[in-house]
């Protein structure tokens, strides 16, 4: 027996080959050997079992469509035979029962009417995994095959595609261990939620409620709250903590990418796709999916995404397989999703997918004396990456701001105390015992804000309208900048998106939800 094609297949196993490659090189081995044995085979096909189904993944002598096709197995009594019986099977040249691959030999024949036909069931961990089936167009071709060489074949093939099944869970999970590494990596190590008014106290509360539970949580707050922070300390007290907690900041994504982050895509399915890639569902499997800003889904993803959230499964983008994943979702946005479905911006059926238990997240403002735990927290830190002693708010930098209303909440907290350490140091000089942060320092103007001196209803566009609110108030700015923008940019929506620092997708989006149409662009 010949067993040069098997020493190939070995080595094939050690190549940085895909799956599919390596199927097809076995094929093309097992062709080669049959060939140099007189024994030619003008087909040769390899078809794994799915369910009722058999999935050609690698083919010889059969046209390419066939790669495509899914042989149901009580469509195909050939096939089926096969399967029933744990030897090869060879059947007549003259049976009449139908060839599942009329119509689909290279050579053009549309029926395969007298031809040698032979196959066999693959087992694997004594399971069957699916068929190895082999033709040759003239009758009589395998009646020299030696039984025991052809098991042997059979055997080393079945071997090769376990191993090979190895090789690809092995990649798999290093793929998943890696990306989700890569996550914690760019991750804020920040867990604690520091302060201690009666409003986040209430919230604490109502985090230690749903966390133990695998019930979908809808976090709102204004922008800059910490809603990534509170999703962070739901996931660390639920049951899923030993997993990973994967996010996805669904309004930093174009449009045309956010569906393969998602839910991942296999080579070859679009422009760009030159190998095979999780999803961030397949990677979140077992733990927790953070959607960030999941209000600003497009309304076509939002209803794959329903889709998923209904039935357990996804399907990579180029993949008929569905994929089933257990996974919690949070999602979190400053948006009131609820105005957002009346308007016609966001499925109410996902809306309430996601909101099974709404968790409100309070504004700085709201806090009291919380901003002075949280500005010892930040001076902290600084005082650590700046390399300096000590770093300390002097009694009227504190009044300042206990006083102020943050806008920003505390993201704009943190920056904030950044900016006044970095002038504090510059006065003061880096070798000081102890570092003072006064008023001046905090660029705040009677507690009022950095930018003082120009009206907030001058800067907002909203002079005529004094009682609107903040969000109200932060859509005028937008559709001011952006009409300023369109004008400036003779209406060059890839231009304004530039000047900006956006992507055009994000930009038309933006302008929908603010009722501006994005006309065609003037050349």
């Amino acid at each position: 027996m010949d067993i040069l094609p098997f020493i190939d297949i070995v080595e094939d196993l050690n190549r940085d080959l895909t799956a599919a490659q390596r199927y097809q090189r076995m094929l093309e081995l097992l062709h080669r050997s049959h060939a140099e044995r007189g024994t030619p085979c003008d087909a040769i096909a390899l078809l794994k079992l799915e369910g009722d189904e058999l999935r050609p993944l690698a083919v010889i002598g059969l046209k390419r469509e066939a790669l495509a096709r899914r042989f149901n197995i009580g469509e195909h009594p050939r096939l089926q035979i096969i399967l029933q019986n744990r030897s090869v099977t060879r059947f007549e040249a003259d049976s009449d029962l139908p060839d599942p691959y009329d119509g689909l030999v290279e050579d053009g024949q549309d029926q395969l009417h007298v031809h040698d036909c032979m196959g066999s069931t693959l087992y694997i961990d004594d399971k069957p995994w699916g068929v190895l089936t082999l033709d040759a167009m003239s009758p009589g071709a395998f009646d020299h095959l030696d039984p025991m060489e052809t098991r042997a074949n059979i055997a080393a093939v079945a071997a090769a595609i376990k191993t090979s099944q190895h090789i690809e869970a092995l990649e798999l999970r290093a793929e998943h261990q890696h990306e989700i590494a890569q996550r914690l990596i760019a991750t804020d190590l920040m867990h604690e939620i520091i302060g201690r008014s009666p409003a986040l106290q209430a919230m604490l509360t109502e985090i230690h409620t749903v966390a133990p539970t695998d019930l979908s949580v809808l976090i709102t707050g204004e922008t800059g709250v910490g809603k990534e922070l509170v999703a962070r300390n739901i996931h660390l007290a639920s049951k899923r903590a030993s997993q990973p907690m994967v996010q996805i900041n669904c309004a930093a994504l174009p449009e045309n990418i956010v569906e393969s982050e998602l839910f991942g895509h296999v080579r070859g399915s679009f422009s760009g796709a030159t190998q095979d890639r999780s999803g961030r569902f397949e990677l979140a499997d077992g733990g927790t999916l953070f959607l960030d800003e999941v209000g600003e889904l497009p309304l076509s993803i939002q209803a794959k995404l329903l889709r998923t959230l209904q039935s357990g499964e996804i399907q990579r983008i180029g993949s008929d397989r569905p994929i089933t994943v257990d996974v919690r979702i949070i999602a979190a946005t400053n948006r009131e999703l609820q105005r957002e479905v009346k308007e016609g911006r966001f499925r109410a059926d996902l809306y309430h997918r996601l909101s099974v238990y709404p968790l409100p997240v309070p504004p700085l403002r709201e806090r009291g004396k919380d901003c002075i735990l949280l500005a010892g927290y930040f001076l902290e830190k600084n005082q650590h990456q700046l390399g300096v002693s000590r770093l300390r708010l002097s009694p009227g930098a504190s009044g300042q701001l206990e006083r102020y209303d943050w806008p920003g909440n505390v993201r704009e907290l943190e920056h904030l105390l950044s900016r006044a350490a970095l002038r504090a140091i510059r006065e003061q000089g880096r070798e000081s015992r102890i570092i003072s942060i006064d008023e001046h320092h905090l660029g705040l103007q009677n507690g009022t804000g950095s930018y003082a001196a120009i009206p907030a209803e001058e800067l907002l566009g909203q002079a005529d309208h004094p009682a609107r609110s903040f969000r109200d108030s932060v859509d005028a700015f937008q559709r001011r900048l952006i009409e300023e923008k369109l004008q400036q940019h003779n209406g060059k929506l890839a231009a304004v998106a530039r000047s900006l620092k956006l992507d055009r997708s994000n930009l038309v989006r933006t302008m929908a939800r603010l009722g501006m149409h994005a006309q065609t662009e003037k050349t």
